[in-house]
């Protein structure tokens, strides 16, 4: 099995274990086609345990016949397989939790115990659906006794999972520290390599410090071959990784260029609607935002070169770059403006009252768009000719 990267989107399961969130059945098919559209590898569509209106979405996704694998999530019960199997998913996601603690308090079971429960599902699973793939996740696995972890590990590949993930399910990584995302994926390569096993390693990463991109591209860089992710970065509490900003930096800074990335702006228009939850103006990639400038300086470099201020081109994402006027501007970035609304001929006292009344506009907390621009010059022409 190839070990080139493969980005699995989570926006229909985790993503709707955002409080509030719940996506009706249509909408799920839209985002799943974007997806498709994109070029995510994996789309993990649901839980069909749940509810019966996520299987019965989970199922449609799965018989739209995607280039990607659609994929459902299951305890390790096989009654949730059974379901998962007759939705058509071609990607099977079980988890169990094998830290001392959650074994002894929650699960009452020894870690022997666990392991057979969690054996025997993959290997029902596999009996049924010989080509399908299995991914077993430890959940909480960078809390939980690392011993616990391999074993588990060991005993889930030679049952015949395809894939085990690294769940940082609260955001506990930090990197370059002694909780370092690169140092747990390289050790646990290590350990399976020993065996001679070579399973996928999948990451799964909580933002809950704000550095779920940032662990999961440690884990890249030590070897591991999934990333999860969810538009918006929309999963429990503070979510994980935002699907944009990671296929953003794989492909401009890790020269993976599998995806297209101009639908991306599409579908966060999308999922941001259904969600209700807005894309804040300051998010990276895909916030109003994240390619408009501001101060003086900044408007009048980027106009002359938009690299003086920037690191990525709009252009991948279908998106152009905007100067924002308010008391931050300065005269290049107004007379840069007044070319855009052809105002090319307004001498430089009449730039400066246009600049003044600019600058108050910001003052008062907004932004001066070009067709508010326009007004404002028609008003000062106005007001000097009445002067006069």
């Amino acid at each position: 099995m190839s070990k080139l990267i493969w980005v699995l989107d989570s926006t229909l399961r985790e993503g709707e274990q955002t409080p509030g969130v719940y996506f009706d059945k249509h909408i799920k098919l839209a985002i799943a086609s974007l997806l498709e559209e994109i070029g995510i590898d994996i789309i993990e569509s649901g839980h069909p345990m749940v509810t019966p209106e996520i299987h019965a979405a989970v199922k449609s996704i799965a018989q739209k016949g995607y280039k990607a694998v659609v994929g459902a999530h299951s305890r390790s019960l096989q009654t949730d397989v059974d379901l998962a199997l007759e939705c058509g998913v071609g990607f099977l996601g079980i988890f169990y939790c094998v830290s001392d603690e959650r074994l002894s308090t929650v699960f009452k079971k020894d870690l022997d115990s666990a392991i057979k429960q969690i054996t025997d599902v993959i290997k029902y699973a596999k009996s049924q659906k010989p080509n399908l793939l299995i991914r077993y996740t430890p959940e909480d696995t960078v809390r939980s006794q690392f011993e616990n972890v391999v074993k588990a590990a060991v005993a889930a590949v030679e049952a015949g999972a395809d894939i085990i993930s690294v769940a940082d399910t609260t955001g506990y990584m930090v990197p370059g520290t002694s909780r370092s995302m690169y140092d747990y994926i390289s050790r646990l390569i290590q350990e399976l390599d020993k065996l001679n096993l070579h399973p996928r390693i999948a990451v799964h990463c909580h933002n809950d410090r704000g550095l779920a991109l940032a662990n999961a591209l440690d884990a890249y860089r030590a070897g591991a071959s999934i990333i999860d992710a969810a538009a918006l970065g929309l999963g429990e509490r503070a979510g994980i990784v935002d699907l944009a900003s990671l296929l953003v930096v794989l492909t401009v800074d890790y020269n993976e260029t599998r995806w297209n990335l101009s639908k991306l702006v599409e579908l966060y228009d999308l999922v941001s609607k259904h969600s209700g939850i807005p894309i804040p103006a300051n998010f990276p990639i895909t916030g109003k935002n994240a390619f408009t400038h501001c101060a003086g300086v900044h408007t009048h470099a980027a106009s002359i070169n938009p690299m003086h201020y920037e690191s990525l081109n709009p252009e991948i994402l279908g998106r152009t770059r905007t100067f924002s006027l308010d008391h931050m501007s300065g005269i290049a970035s107004l007379r840069y403006a007044l070319k855009l609304i052809d105002e090319i001929s307004l001498d430089e006292p009449h730039q400066m009252d246009v600049l003044k009344e600019v600058k108050s506009v910001g003052q008062r907390g907004r932004t001066v768009d070009l067709a508010e621009l326009k007004h404002i010059v028609d008003a000062v022409k106005h007001h000097k000719t009445f002067n006069s």
